[in-house]
């Protein structure tokens, strides 16, 4: 038996019509997660190494919460991993 996809409330919300997120290359980046919603980017994520695809997700939805809830935006691309998330 399989285990189910986690839940991404805060990515099912802007794909809904409250902005995108796009996966891929970034420059130099082989894997970059961003989020971004109608007025600003709200994540810019690296994939790390032996991370997960899922992990990625994961991590992504709990940044664009942190940038919702709490004005937290992080930009690894620009700045370098962030520990925070």
């Amino acid at each position: 038996m399989s285990r189910g996809f986690p839940s991404l409330p805060n990515i099912e919300f802007l794909i809904d019509g409250n902005g995108d997120i796009t996966i891929g290359t970034v420059g130099p980046i082989a894997c970059a997660a961003t989020a971004v919603d109608e007025a600003q980017n709200l994540a810019m994520l690296v994939r790390r190494d032996g991370e997960t695809f899922e992990q990625l997700l994961l991590r992504l939805d709990r940044a664009i919460d942190m940038a919702i809830e709490e004005e937290i935006f992080i930009d690894e691309i620009n700045y370098g991993l962030d520990d925070r998330i």
